[in-house]
């Protein structure tokens, strides 16, 4: 099975849009992406484009339009993405990572009734 690539921060903006409507043209990303990025439409077609060739993306063409999807699920960059930084910045080690996050940021009593939910599982799938 096939590698999902590494993408730059623009290019997860652009995947999000496709993800979230599964196919879509150009001209669906450009739109999507106008409120809250300043990027030309050239911008869009240029990531797009280099999001192909890296084989994150396939495409049809629909007469004058080419209708984008992903070639991979959302899970599997969010996966890859998730380990490197876990093993760049934390040299794999989970439990460091964990407790950062959880001293660095407030996090909610429906958070942290969430966290204490799912480690009890995999405690008592062990």
């Amino acid at each position: 099975m096939k590698k999902a690539p590494r993408l730059s921060e623009a290019e997860w903006q652009v995947m999000k849009v496709i993800w979230r409507r599964t196919s879509c043209s150009a001209q669906e990303v450009i739109e999507a992406l106008a409120s809250n990025r300043d990027w030309s439409p050239a911008t869009v077609k240029t990531l797009l484009n280099r999001l192909h060739r890296k084989g994150a993306l396939d495409f049809e063409k629909t007469g004058k339009a080419y209708i984008y999807s992903p070639a991979f699920a959302e899970a599997e960059f969010t996966t890859q993405e998730a380990e490197s930084f876990l093993h760049r910045v934390f040299d794999g080690a989970l439990s460091p990572m964990i407790t950062h996050f959880v001293r660095s940021h407030r996090l909610s009593r429906q958070e942290l009734d969430e966290l204490e939910r799912i480690l009890r599982e995999e405690r008592n799938d062990k």
